[in-house]
């Protein structure tokens, strides 16, 4: 293997060796499995009592550890184990410092020939190291961190991952993460992981008390699952795998230990809500009586427009469910404007044909308003002499209002309200609740749920959401609920144009917008910060207020951002929607808003900074009236993944195939919102792919 044999003073120890002294290993085709030995109910017992033990009783975990570690939530052996790395540095793939490129993302390893202290503008103190590998030199620099002076020595060993840039005609690393590496991973190249940690416990301390836990336990774990399902699904021992997530033995080792871990967890999941569905679902509900003729003359008579294929498929997946005396409980998926507020209006004037009532329960009072007017005009056409009566709850009633509203749901004169989180406190009782609509129901826990469901006798459900999920992993997320998917859009509406424009091109834009409002138009500027953040250079919301207040200092410019009370947020965006505001500068609380058909424009500053499904959603905010709509996408860098995401805006208007580039680019956790900070790496939702969800489907 190749060696380096510089200056004797930076080889202190061994030599650096980049490759290994080991011959290359055959790729692990298929994780290994041991024949499984019966375990007496003794034996798992004590073994289960072993993994329940506390932490302390790991042989070098004293009194001050155990309190450190529980800040990492670990107080078990089990904890400990499960206490996965978030992410790994692969030595067997170092990168000479020669041969390094701007902007890559590497790992080197090296000696530190020199470290000094240098001030910056302001005062603030800089730490710098020069690192030398035997084949070139390359300046670390950490900003405003003078006291790594006191913990990096000259001639320390050290491996160093980040990002390389260029000052100065020189290459440079800025902030990365390192550490000292011990003199045998310098010998033999290995995958070392790198976990959270905390003040108090560092990395080296934690491996070894991980190293000494796995190799007593990984031949003890019992495995729950069966030996037949391990064997369709091609998946490792669970201690094989425990093993392998901390110490692979090589990368494709991680992958098959990873493909076990992530399975596990998602077949608990499908076992969670199967059960939960079956415990729903043991409890009759109240059957509907849907007659052909009612659902087609209802149709025609309160829609001014044909419904789509999609929306009659919906109505039709409804119809059937409430017609038996299993409660329905269905996702509605659709992409913004696909007509889902049609299909729910159809689905509760089902339930006033039969003398019930139904409950639609908003986000924000502003669209349960929405709703109330909307559904309210179309509801007034409906067949037959008595017109229901439909009532609105939310926080801003007066007592007396509320109350009144508390009565008729109470004795049946109201037969539909349309509220918000009010519908689910004490005192809202209804005569006879049959279904329960739910908007954009990710943003209402699993407990809001379930409260207004107990408003009645086990009801039928209905759940809409307009953020674009793949298939495939919303019959993972929402596997107790049946799913209708809206993937049709009404006709007539006009495309919304977008484009990516770079900020040097601000004149350009801000000409382009006042066009729109000369002719009578709006606009969204959205900003992903609320104030400007030393840690992430991004222009915020009230900067962005301020300047434009100066530049269209001739119309009317409002703000709205996360930080306001909800109240004062629904009076700006009810203001705006009254064309007291020219222009809105939000952040994304206009993710989910109100319907403004006047606005045609929406600009939204470090559009890189979202995803894909939340981008379709802010798009989603024009295009609603009879305009020529346009959404500009400035992002603050380009890189190639954030450039490839925010051109797929560009390329289409359907938010399924954006759903499922999202997936592919970002990963499913960023796509639902549920990325975990610390060991994203290998958490569920990672590494989750359209193969292991249907094979935990099929094995639940």
């Amino acid at each position: 293997s190749e060696e380096f044999t510089g200056d004797p003073y930076f080889r202190k120890g061994p030599p650096l060796r980049f490759e290994p002294d080991i011959p290359p290993q055959p790729r692990l085709a298929r994780a290994p499995r041991k024949p499984r030995a019966k375990i007496a109910p003794e034996a798992a017992a004590d073994i289960m009592r072993g993994l329940s033990a506390p932490v302390q009783t790991v042989k070098g975990v004293g009194p001050r550890m155990v309190k450190t570690m529980e800040k990492l939530g670990i107080n078990t052996i089990n904890d400990l184990l499960f206490y996965l790395p978030r992410r790994y540095d692969d030595y067997t793939q170092l990168t000479y410092i020669s041969k390094l490129q701007p902007n890559a993302t590497v790992t080197v390893l090296g000696t530190v020939r020199s470290t000094q202290i240098r001030i910056a503008r302001g005062g603030r103190k800089d730490f710098y190291m020069e690192v030398d590998d035997g084949s070139g030199v390359l300046n670390i620099i950490f900003f405003a961190q003078h006291w790594m002076i006191q913990k990096v020595r000259r001639g320390m060993q050290i491996a160093a991952f980040g990002k390389t840039s260029v000052f100065g005609n020189r290459l440079q690393m800025t902030n990365p993460e390192w550490e000292e590496i011990d003199a045998e991973n310098l010998h033999t190249p290995s995958i070392v992981p790198v976990y959270p940690l905390t003040e108090g416990l560092g990395a080296r301390v934690l491996r070894k008390l991980m190293k000494s836990t796995i190799d007593y336990w990984t031949e003890r774990l019992p495995d729950y699952i069966p030996e037949a399902t391990l064997e369709r699904a091609e998946l490792g021992d669970l201690g094989w795998a425990i093993k392998n997530l901390h110490f692979p033995d090589g990368l494709d080792h991680l992958e098959h230990a990873r493909r076990r871990f992530i399975f596990d967890q998602l077949l608990l999941l499908q076992l969670a809500i199967l059960a939960n569905r079956r415990e729903w679902q043991s409890v009759p509900g109240t059957a509907l009586y849907i007659p052909d003729d009612f659902l087609e003359s209802f149709i025609e008579t309160v829609f001014p427009y044909p419904l789509t294929g999609a929306q009659r498929r919906a109505i039709e997946d409804i119809r059937r469910d409430v017609s038996l005396d299993v409660p329905m409980n269905r996702l509605l998926q659709g992409d913004v404007g696909s007509g889902k507020t049609a299909v729910a209006t159809t689905a509760m004037a089902m339930a006033f044909a039969n003398g019930k009532q139904a409950a639609i329960m908003a986000p924000t009072s502003i669209l349960a308003e929405q709703h109330y007017r909307g559904i309210g005009r179309t509801l007034e056409n409906i067949p037959g002499d008595r017109k229901p009566v439909i009532g609105l709850l939310t926080s801003a009633l007066s007592g007396t209002e509320r109350e009144g509203i508390y009565a008729g749901l109470a004795d049946g004169s109201i037969d539909i309200v349309i509220g918000t989180h009010a519908l689910i406190q004490s005192g809202v009782d209804f005569k006879d609740l049959a279904l329960v609509v739910i908007d954009e129901q990710h943003r209402f826990g699993v407990e809001q749920r379930g409260a207004l469901r107990g408003k009645g006798t086990n009801p039928h459900v209905l759940v809409m959401t307009a953020t674009p999920i793949p298939r495939t992993l919303a019959l993972t997320l929402y596997a107790d609920l049946d799913l209708s998917v809206m993937d049709e859009m009404p006709p007539g509406r006009i495309p919304i144009q977008t484009r990516v424009v770079e900020h040097v091109e601000r004149e350009r834009i801000y000409s382009f917008m006042e066009s729109q409002l000369k002719q009578g138009r709006q606009a969204f500027v959205i900003h992903p910060l609320v104030e400007a953040s030393e840690k992430i250079e991004a222009r915020s919301a009230v900067e962005a207020y301020e300047q434009l207040t100066k530049v269209f200092f001739d119309y009317k410019i409002g703000l709205l951002h996360g930080r306001m009370r909800p109240a004062e947020k629904d009076e700006i965006m009810a203001a705006f929607a009254n064309h007291e505001y020219d222009v809105l500068v939000t952040t994304s609380v206009a993710e989910v808003g109100v319907d403004v058909p006047n606005a045609s424009t929406i600009i939204i500053e470090g559009a890189n900074r979202f995803g894909l499904a939340q981008l379709h959603q802010f798009r989603g905010r024009v295009g609603r009236g009879q305009y020529a709509s346009y959404c500009l996408l400035i992002p603050d860098n380009d890189t190639p993944e954030s450039t490839e995401r925010l051109m797929a805006l560009e390329s289409t208007t359907d938010g399924f195939k954006l759903a499922e580039i999202d997936w592919k680019l970002r990963g499913p956790g960023d796509l639902v919102g549920t990325r975990q900070s610390g060991q994203a790496g290998l958490k569920l939702m990672e590494g989750m792919t359209p193969d292991l969800v249907s094979l935990a489907q099929r094995e639940a």
